[in-house]
């Protein structure tokens, strides 16, 4: 088994959220890094220790990299010294580890999370120096109390995990030579294909939708509906961090619209008049700007990881 030590907020939703995911082992909650060798919940104010979860996991199962990937899906790491609605230093972030082999792995995700933000992140990357465990009421606090205060999700601990280290950009040199003239101006250029004159708008095979760009996974196609608008509409994206938001002001309306995360291409938009059983939005994709995977290829093109997710496909 191997060890590592995570500082993201409150601990009980944390310690939650990790003990859901494939492959850990084992969790508990306690204080890290202050400033003596001994706290308790009502001194860390004072030692500036940092509201930690140990997570013991099976690297045959799930590797560290996936641990530092589940980690980020969950918190802010732009925030300094707050999570969700909890402030203070109890509640910054922070990678400690017990195992020196294991700093380049840290570096290197925490380097690429400062290269998709574009700025840097507030997340301390430190040896761990003490760990005192916390009270007995705190460890699985969530299990005990499945009522209790948790700032994040940790249903999130279901969702795919699609790693953007295999999805990179190709130049665009590279995409111009890929892609057609349409695919080109929609991904780069924020074009706009025809309604009812593109691939996959009355498309419903079994499979999943990825950026033709760089071949991340998008959407699942049993999350795909008929909208009437003439264009791919989808209920949810694969995992939520596979896709990112930006305000769209363009032609007199006010728009959201939605990107891929690896190849911050343009895809479409996203609107509130999905259906409201599925959570009433409606991902309103550019055919030219996705290609379909079959179910059947999936394995053989590298996505067999997401089969286990598709059993209602």
């Amino acid at each position: 088994m191997a060890e590592i030590y995570l500082a993201g907020g409150c601990f009980w939703g944390l310690e939650e959220y990790f003990s859901r995911i494939e492959g850990v082992e084992e969790t508990t909650v306690g204080y890290a890094n202050g400033q003596v060798e001994s706290t308790n919940y009502q001194l860390i104010h004072q030692t500036d220790h940092a509201e930690t979860v140990q997570v013991i996991y099976d690297e045959k199962r799930v590797s560290l990299r996936d641990i530092l990937l589940y980690y980020f899906r969950v918190i802010d790491p732009l925030s300094v010294n707050k999570q969700g609605h909890d402030v203070g230093r109890q509640y910054r972030t922070g990678l400690y580890y017990t195992d020196e082999a294991d700093r380049p792995v840290l570096e290197q995700v925490c380097a690429e999370q400062e290269k998709q933000l574009g700025q840097k992140i507030a997340v301390e990357l430190e040896p761990l120096r003490h760990y005192i465990l916390a009270e007995g009421y705190h460890q699985d606090y969530l299990k005990k109390n499945p009522g209790g205060y948790c700032h994040i999700n940790v249903n999130d601990a279901y969702q795919p995990l699609v790693d953007p280290g295999q999805y990179e950009k190709p130049t665009d040199a590279e995409l111009k030579d890929q892609l057609t003239q349409e695919q080109y101006q929609v991904t780069q250029n924020s074009a706009t294909e025809r309604p009812f004159q593109n691939a996959y708008f009355d498309s419903f095979e079994q499979g999943i939708y990825v950026d033709i760009t760089t071949g991340e996974p998008l959407f699942f196609a049993a999350d795909k509906f008929e909208s009437g608008c003439g264009w791919p509409s989808f209920t949810r994206p694969i995992a939520r961090e596979v896709i990112r938001y930006y305000e769209d002001r363009s032609h007199g309306m006010e728009r959201i619209e939605v990107r891929s995360r690896s190849g911050h291409a343009h895809l479409g938009h996203v609107f509130t008049d999905g259906p409201a059983d599925q959570g009433g939005l409606r991902y309103c994709i550019n055919s030219a700007a996705l290609r379909f995977v079959p179910k059947e290829e999936m394995e053989n093109e590298g996505y067999g990881y997401l089969l286990r997710y598709m059993n209602g496909d």
